[in-house]
């Protein structure tokens, strides 16, 4: 190791030794860094879990397409009816044993407690999966200048 000394000649030389400590530090401290953190990762927990064939249920969803037009007017799949008539279909699907998919067209003129009237009355009779369908050009357009 060069220690410094009172020569002008060599004191603009520069130093030609490596200090190692530092280096001898940080592998230590890797070391027992290891050394504490191996263990930790190859400890697992032996379980047997048990065996279990669980079958693919092949059986689709049916959709219903439920549209209301801006007079208020329900389609039941193309077809106009009441809403005691739709509040009756509603109780007949949702004793399926796979409950059908809704899928609720609303004309955006139409007012929101029509819309509503169709969610709590599917709710009541017990179906979940509902869903809005809506116009993917309208969020796209640009709006007209005031």
């Amino acid at each position: 190791m060069a220690f410094a000394s009172f020569d002008d000649k060599r004191a603009n030389a520069p130093m030609a030794e490596i200090n190692m400590v530092p280096l001898i530090d940080v592998m230590l401290v890797l070391l027992v860094i290891f050394i504490v953190t191996a263990p930790l990762l190859s400890h697992s927990i032996k379980l047997e879990l048990p065996k279990a064939s669980a079958q693919v249920m092949s059986a689709k969803a049916e959709k219903i397409d439920l549209s209301i037009d801006a007079n208020g007017v329900r389609y039941w799949n193309g077809l106009a009816l009441s809403r005691e008539d739709s509040v009756t279909r509603f109780a007949s699907e949702a004793g399926k044993a796979v409950q059908p998919e809704v899928h609720l067209r609303a004309d955006q003129a139409v007012p929101y407690r029509a819309v509503a009237e169709v969610l709590a009355d599917a709710a009541q009779a017990g179906l979940t999966k509902i869903n809005f369908v809506t116009d993917p050009e309208l969020a796209t357009r640009p709006k007209p200048a005031p």
